[in-house]
């Protein structure tokens, strides 16, 4: 029985006769476009007239879908270029924020070093931890301490003015009492009066002078600094000026910025006099001066003549006999 030829018996030499036409074609082009004649160059330009206009219709639709095809691909980069671009926007809002807590900080240290303190003074910077948080204290906490070499009773500024008093003392933290505080109470000077007075703290923002020798004489604006009495504060630091209350009692503006306190100064003052026995203030030490009724011990022990002998009255000899 005789086999039905296959499909691949025909397309075999169908293929093989194409692709031998497409080289001869290609051959014949090659030759025919490299021949130096003038005959083939008036051909050349005959068949380019007439291959030129139909391609060019042709390819309108390919070059179209080219330029389509590459703003699409102008597209994909501009998305992508516009995400790196907000990312790095992101990073620039954090870097942003970053750069104006460091410029604030900047400004507090600034603050800090424009501060007029005595030459003679040392110091100590520490930066704020916390505050209190109550009504009834007003106290910040500091993160330098005892190993600092921080004492009780030191003073502590910002980059204004006076803020308040090393009142407790850590191994690593210390805390300053406010000069709001109730239990604040300092010495200071009131110029150009020169009056002296008692800064109260009363847990407000405007603390009262209290024990003003002459208060007739001092003004809402006179400038009030430490008086360095007691040998607490170091004296004529800036505290704030004087402003008349609603109350119509002498108190306080602070110059200290009491609602950014960041950075705090504490200043090293002298050694404070320690009263270990309270009461040698009522006893001196050469003891207690003679009664009355022995002047002649005291006089005689001040070195000053005695007083005459007070002559005896008559009746009184007649009753000792």
């Amino acid at each position: 029985m005789a086999r039905k030829p296959s499909v691949e018996s025909f397309t075999g030499p169908v293929r093989r006769l194409v692709v031998g036409l497409i080289l001869v074609f290609c051959v014949i082009s090659v030759l025919v476009w490299r021949i130096d004649n003038p005959r083939m160059e008036r051909l050349r330009a005959a068949i380019t007239d007439r291959v030129l206009p139909p391609m060019a219709l042709v390819m309108k639709p390919v070059n179209a879908l080219a330029v389509l095809v590459a703003d699409f691909q102008s597209y994909a980069r501009l998305y992508e270029q516009n995400q790196e671009l907000r990312r790095e926007l992101q990073q620039m809002r954090a870097w942003r924020e970053a750069a104006l807590q460091l410029d604030q900080e900047n400004a507090r240290l600034l603050e800090l070093n424009n501060v007029r303190i005595d030459p003679a003074l040392t110091w100590i910077t520490g930066v704020v931890m916390a505050d209190s948080g109550s009504p009834f204290r007003q106290s910040v906490l500091l993160n330098v301490g005892a190993r600092d070499g921080i004492r009780d009773g030191w003073a502590a500024v910002d980059g204004l003015g006076l803020v308040g008093r090393i009142a407790g003392v850590g191994s690593r933290t210390a805390r300053v009492m406010l000069l709001t505080d109730t239990s604040s109470r300092i010495a200071v000077t009131i110029s150009p009066s020169g009056q002296k007075a008692i800064l109260t703290g009363d847990n407000s923002f405007y603390p009262l002078l209290d024990f003003i020798d002459n208060p007739d004489a001092v003004r809402p604006g006179d400038q009030v600094m430490t008086s360095g009495d007691g040998d607490l504060f170091p004296p004529d630091i800036l505290v704030g000026t004087v402003a008349l209350g609603t109350d119509q009692r002498l108190r306080l503006r602070l110059v200290a910025d009491y609602q950014r306190l960041e950075f705090l100064r504490v200043l090293r003052s002298g050694e404070s006099e320690r009263i270990d026995d309270p009461g040698g203030l009522l006893v001196p030490p050469g003891g207690v001066a003679p009664p009355d009724d022995e002047p002649e011990a005291g006089l005689r022990d001040s070195g000053l003549p005695s007083p005459p002998a007070r002559p005896v009255a008559p009746d009184a000899e007649a009753a000792d006999g």
